[in-house]
């Protein structure tokens, strides 16, 4: 097996992606000749043409509703967004649309769509490019919505949404597309959207995270086991619309306490909703409050002050260790 990071696991999932199926399309701004902001789209151009890899205007609702019409006549768009800042301009097209097609025709119109858009701080950019807006689209009924945390998951992810009949917002965090390599297999893998994934088992402690903020979790488990002894069960979840809370509430029921991890807001987050599904079901096999670290309700900061609104293995250590001295 080869040792890749995510955005080569991306760009291979698209690659064979498009192989294997001639109705998958890519479009989006630069995604051409210019192979993408990010290079994720590297080699498409010269592979499949300007008939399957489309550069568009900078519209990002035409973008999406374009792609809406093609998925309605049988292709299968896949459709980047250079930033989520940006894809707000195409909000009433996913909203009004896109999340409704299914319904609005009772379900005799399937959208296959993808929507990729790199999220997330971590790389010190400008306003509008470090949001990490999920909950949006999680709030939004008719769209799933998965990010990976790491290059084989981000491989394996996207082409489940690829092959989804449905559409599917696949967020990457972009702190991670060059961060750390692993090991990604010559055979093509999927992963059933909406099932998490425990990366690490323990005892003591749950903490449940996803995206980039994940690096963080892990960083503090090893720093816990290592200085208090303490036996930490990590959760990505993977999927946050459908969200798989029997995972997580099967590991709280074990360890008896949990942190959630994400570097979205606070209010009404994510967080807020895994937590309200952990107290209707496992309300009593808690032995202390599930504890929060999150992106605080403000703009994210620019360049160096970044680091202050991120999530970091510092801030979930401290959690961990309030929860557990409760």
């Amino acid at each position: 097996m080869a040792e890749i990071n995510m955005a080569k696991a991306i760009n291979l999932a698209l690659h064979e992606a498009m192989e294997r199926d001639d109705r998958v399309v890519v479009m989006g701004e630069d995604v051409g000749p210019d192979e993408g902001v990010f290079r994720i789209t590297e080699g498409l151009f010269s592979k499949f043409g300007d008939k399957r890899v489309i550069d568009t205007p900078l519209a990002e609702a035409a973008i999406v509703g374009t792609a809406i019409g093609m998925s309605i006549y049988g292709l299968k768009p896949v459709c980047e967004m250079q930033f989520t800042g940006f894809d707000y301009y195409a909000f009433h097209q996913v909203e009004c649309h896109l999340s409704r097609f299914r319904n609005r025709t009772r379900g005799r119109i399937h959208l296959p769509f993808v929507m990729r858009a790199p999220y997330g701080g971590g790389i010190r950019a400008l306003e509008h490019h470090s949001e990490s807006r999920e909950a949006y689209y999680v709030h939004t009924p008719g769209l799933k919505v998965v990010i990976p945390s790491g290059p084989r998951n981000a491989r394996a992810l996207l082409h489940s949404a690829i092959q989804d009949p449905d559409p599917v917002i696949y967020l990457e965090p972009k702190a991670c597309y060059r961060l750390f390599r692993e090991e990604v297999p010559e055979k093509m893998e999927t992963l059933p959207i909406g099932q998490a994934q425990v990366v690490k088992s323990g005892d003591d402690i749950t903490i449940v995270s996803y995206g980039a903020s994940l690096r963080a979790v892990l960083e503090a488990a090893e720093s816990l086991e290592e200085d208090d002894a303490v036996s930490c069960e990590i959760v990505d979840l993977l999927s946050v619309n459908p969200m798989d809370h029997k995972t997580v509430i099967k590991s709280v029921m074990k360890t008896g306490r949990c942190v959630v991890v994400h570097e979205g807001q606070r209010n009404c987050g994510i967080g807020a909703e895994l937590i309200a599904r952990i107290n209707e079901h496992a309300l009593l096999y808690l032995e202390a409050p599930i504890k929060r670290v999150t992106g605080y309700d403000a703009p994210i900061p620019y360049f160096s002050k970044e680091r202050y609104f991120l999530p970091d293995a510092e801030r979930v250590v401290h959690a961990c260790k309030e929860t557990l001295n409760f």
